[in-house]
């Protein structure tokens, strides 16, 4: 394992799952949280390992050059990029915010990575970037063309883009880590399942985009991040890996089961008109990353999901509201 890592967007859903998960695994490596602290962030999330020897704390943006080479220079041996904004609907809205942190923040990164000389760069990217497959198309693997369909998912298909560059043009040994839908603790409320949960414990609305057959493929974080781990150890270089448990479902079946969870009538389902932009489906096949990492997902979505419901209801239970 590397001695020291700059993991960025730490203080994000995903990058909190994953420092949670690596900083108590690996403690003669030292972890830097590099986070600008948005709205989708938060600290007290850490607070399990943030007094442990071997993680810091560095607030930054990503979009500044001088912040990431005072950060890497220190002898930062891997970088893990996890910061992004990634709310779809917002991305529509205000679509400079989603060019500046996805797209010239992980170019200053590459950049920094170059000038470095660093060991390893995983680049946290998405399905999105697939864009949506045809009814009846297979999975997506690894060689499918990038086809984004709104500012969010070009987004980040530019940015693997200049990842997959900067491999070929100057060697770096980098990984672009492709997953379906996350789930699991510490998701920020405006997304769908911490969203059907507060608004179900509120017996309020539950919002469903269309006729709610916009088909979501689901994966628990923390296999997510057992597969960003393993990447670090062994991922080839230039190697693009998809990680999926291949479980989709439907978001008025997600919904569903959520309510039932809750014991909450299926009379809050609200159906509200589809957000332009907005993919009708993902679908991820995870083959390579299985035969060549051994990769697998551990978490089945009917009892991840059990415990992820649990969870939001125990830390928060009738103060869920006043978290969004």
């Amino acid at each position: 394992m590397y001695k020291k890592i700059l993991v960025t967007g730490g203080a994000g859903f995903i990058g909190t799952n994953f420092l949670l998960y690596m900083v108590p695994r690996y403690p003669e490596t030292t972890f830097i949280n590099l986070d600008k602290l948005t709205y989708a962030a938060d600290l007290e999330n850490l607070k399990e390992v943030s007094k442990r020897q071997n993680y810091f704390f560095i607030w930054g943006d990503i979009s500044n050059y001088e912040t990431i080479t005072r950060v890497i220079k220190e002898g930062v041996e891997a970088v893990v990029n996890f910061a992004a904004e990634s709310h779809v609907a917002k991305s529509i809205t205000s679509p400079s915010e989603f060019i500046t942190t996805n797209v010239k923040g992980c170019f200053n990164l590459l950049e920094a990575a170059r000038e470095f000389k660093i060991r390893k760069f995983l680049q946290v990217s998405t399905a999105a970037v697939y864009g949506t497959p045809a009814v009846k198309e297979g999975p997506f693997t690894e060689l499918s063309p990038l086809e984004p369909s709104n500012p969010y998912s070009a987004s980040k298909a530019a940015a693997d883009c200049l990842v997959r560059a900067y491999t070929w043009s100057y060697g770096l040994n980098a990984n672009i880590m492709r997953s379906a839908n996350n789930y699991g603790p510490y998701q920020h409320w405006e997304k769908f399942i911490p969203a059907v949960i507060s608004n179900a414990l509120q017996d309020k609305p539950v919002s469903i985009q269309g006729k709610g057959q916009r088909v979501r493929d689901w994966l628990f974080v923390e296999d997510h991040c057992r597969a960003l781990e393993l990447a670090l150890l062994r991922g080839r270089r230039g190697r693009v890996y998809n990680i999926s448990a291949e479980e989709e479902r439907a978001d008025l079946e997600l919904a569903g089961s959520i309510l039932h969870i809750l014991g909450r009538s299926s009379s809050l389902l609200n159906f509200v008109d589809d957000c332009s932009g907005d993919d009708q489906r993902y679908a991820l096949q995870a083959g390579l990353i299985q035969r060549e990492l051994g990769w697998q997902p551990q978490s089945v979505l009917e009892v991840a999901l059990q415990k992820t419901v649990e969870w939001y209801v125990q830390r928060f239970g009738n103060r869920l509201g006043a978290e969004t």
